[in-house]
This record gives structure tokens, sequence and C-alpha cells, in this order.
């Protein structure tokens, strides 16, 4: 063994020491049958090296949602806005929109505030690493878009989602689908997938940091993001709606909050619900969570200051007795970012695309 490779190696075990980089942890039935899908993906055995500048959660976070998500550049095929049951208002924004008919499609679900322009990373790297059709469907009040009818979710509404898919499969009837969710964009996903269980038309899932029960997630935001994020639904979902909300009289109440917790407490009434309990039991995703079938693989960093790795721990037994699901966990990775390498790329993204691809 050399010299050179000896120092080399010292030197890569400083720098892992000091950025937190580990080999992933996997909480999953060993008996199940995801064990022969773990056993090909080699990114799963070897360490997540953050990107070394990124070690620092905050700063982390920070390069993703303020400089990344600026940087990317893509120009989605169209976007398509479809008019709900109810009147609402949602819409599909699509990449790789011509490629052929019996091309797989990725349907993604966003985050709390996403757009098109903020997933555009996510869809240019799930497009990159597959070659499939990339999906995006946008939930009422994102992005701009109208808002005829006086209701919105911070999670989204399964009814909607099921219309979309529904489009979806009607112009692409032969595509296999697979589903992506981003942040809150889980809840949507892991909702639907519990109360469709067998009758889902997804081949496979991936959750990326989820908050799991959506009743005290929010409690265990960190304090600066709960106030910030807090800020943000107002100006995506209040402000710009003044007359769609002129008839409901909580928002008042509505615009005194000061955290997600406080807000997600008095607004069930802007997405539709009488009450607050009411509210939990139709959009919580815990409630379904034994009730899904496919294979459906959750990604969390244990330095994640949004969707805290606390809450996943009532749930870790239950998971590790469900054949079809794994919980994967980094040390480091923050908020959706899991940037690696010098060239700050995106290790979540491999690990989807990877994942997708063995089904």
């Amino acid at each position: 063994m050399s010299v050179i490779y000896k120092v080399s190696q010292f030197v890569q075990s400083v720098l892992d020491h000091i950025t937190g980089a580990e080999n992933p942890k996997l909480y999953f039935d060993q008996q199940g049958q995801l064990k022969d899908v773990i056993d090909k993906m080699p990114q799963l055995k070897q360490k997540y090296r953050p990107t070394p500048w990124l070690s620092n959660r905050h700063i982390h976070l920070l390069y993703f949602d303020v400089i990344k998500k600026k940087s990317v550049q893509l120009d989605y095929d169209h976007i398509e806005q479809l008019t709900m049951q109810d009147g609402g208002i949602t819409a599909i924004a699509w990449y790789g929109y011509n490629l052929p008919q019996d091309t797989p499609t990725i349907v993604v679900m966003h985050t709390i505030t996403g757009t098109p322009e903020s997933m555009r990373e996510l869809v240019k790297d799930l497009y990159e690493h597959t070659g499939w059709r990339i999906a995006l469907c946008l939930r009422r009040g994102h992005a701009g878009l109208p808002m005829p009818v006086p209701r919105v979710s911070l999670f989204g509404f399964t009814d909607d989602l099921r219309e979309q898919i529904a489009c979806i499969q009607s112009e692409f009837p032969n595509s296999a689908l697979y589903a992506v969710g981003s942040s809150a964009g889980t809840g949507l996903l892991v909702r639907y997938l519990g109360e469709e269980g067998e009758r889902t038309p997804f081949k496979a899932s991936f959750a990326m940091c989820p908050g799991y029960d959506t009743e005290v997630g929010f409690n265990n935001v960190h304090p600066f993001y709960t106030k910030i994020m807090t800020q943000k639904l107002f100006k995506a979902f209040i402000h710009p709606y003044e007359s769609t909300w002129q008839n409901i009289s909580s928002v008042k109440n509505v615009l005194t909050t000061k955290t997600l917790q406080q807000f997600q407490c008095e607004y069930f009434e802007m997405a539709g619900f009488q009450d607050y309990a009411s509210y939990n039991q139709a959009i919580n995703p815990v409630y379904v969570f034994e009730n899904i079938t496919i294979p459906l693989m959750i990604l969390n960093a244990e330095d994640d200051p949004v969707c805290s790795i606390k809450n996943l721990e009532p749930y870790k037994p239950l998971i590790q007795q469900m054949k079809n699901i794994v919980v994967v966990t980094t040390k480091r990775g923050s908020h959706c970012g899991f940037y690696e390498g010098l060239r700050s790329k995106s290790w979540a993204s491999r690990l989807i695309a990877d994942f997708l691809k063995q089904y």
C-alpha cells in the first residue's frame, strides 16, 4: 500500500469526521419484500458525504432554498390548468411531455409553498437520472393559480390528486406511473397511498423529508424557520386572494398566527372543514399509513431543522414490521438538500431514481 494512498485515506477519514459523513441507516422488515431491492442499491452501502462547506444544516438549507433553486435552469414543456369537480383550480407542470407514449411518468408532489420554479432542481435531476416524463402536480393556490373556490390545504387534497392522476392517465394511458413527494408533498403522497391501498396505479413511491404525524410535526420545526415559513404562507395563500377569503371570517385569526402549528390549528375553515379535528382526521397521513401496499422508500436527514428526525421515532417499530416500506436516514443533509461532492449535486435524487428504476 503506497504512502500516497495511506495519506489520502487519512485525509478522507478526517474530512468524513468533520463533515459528518456516514453510511445511511436503514429501518425496514429484514424478511420483507424490499430486502432484495436494497441489496441491489450500492448507494445505500456507501457513505453519504455532504459537500464539505455545506455540512452545517443551516448553511445547507440556505444554499438549497436561496441559491440552488434560483440557479437551476429548466423550461417546462407546458403547464396545464385543471378545473376540479368543485370548480377549484389545480395544474400539472409537464417536463418530457413529448417523450414516447409508453415512457414511464414520475408524478411529483411539491413542498409547502412549492411552484414550478422552486421544484426545477428535483424535476431536472429526476429526468436526467431516469429519462422519464415528469408531471409536477400543483395544488390549489400555488404558483399564483386562480382560486375561484375558497379552499386550500397545506398538504393538498387527495380528491384533487385523484383528478390530476386521471388526467395523466388519460393523456398517457400506456405510461407506468411512479410517485415522489417532497417535504409537505409527502403528506399528500402518503395520505393518498393509504386511502387507495391496492387500487393505486403507482408502481413504487418515494417520500423525501416527511414530517410524519402532521398534527404534531410542526411543533418540532426550528423556531426561526417556523416563523419565516408562516409569513410565506400569508404571502402565498392569503394576501393574493383577499377577495376569495372575504366570507371566511376565521382568516383574521389565521393572520395573527406566528408559527406553522398555530397556522394549522386556525386555518381549518380555509381548508373546508368545520373544526380542526375534522381537518386533521381527513388530512393527516398517519391514520392510513398502515394501508400502504406498494413499495415506499422514505428519506430523512438527522439534522433536518424543518421536518425533525424526532417525528420518525414513534413509527420506527411499525415501519420495521411493514414488508413494503423502508426508511433511510443520513447524519447530514438538512431539509431536502442532501448535496454531495464539490459540484453540490443531490445525493437524494440519485437515490430516488435508483429506487424507482428497480420497479
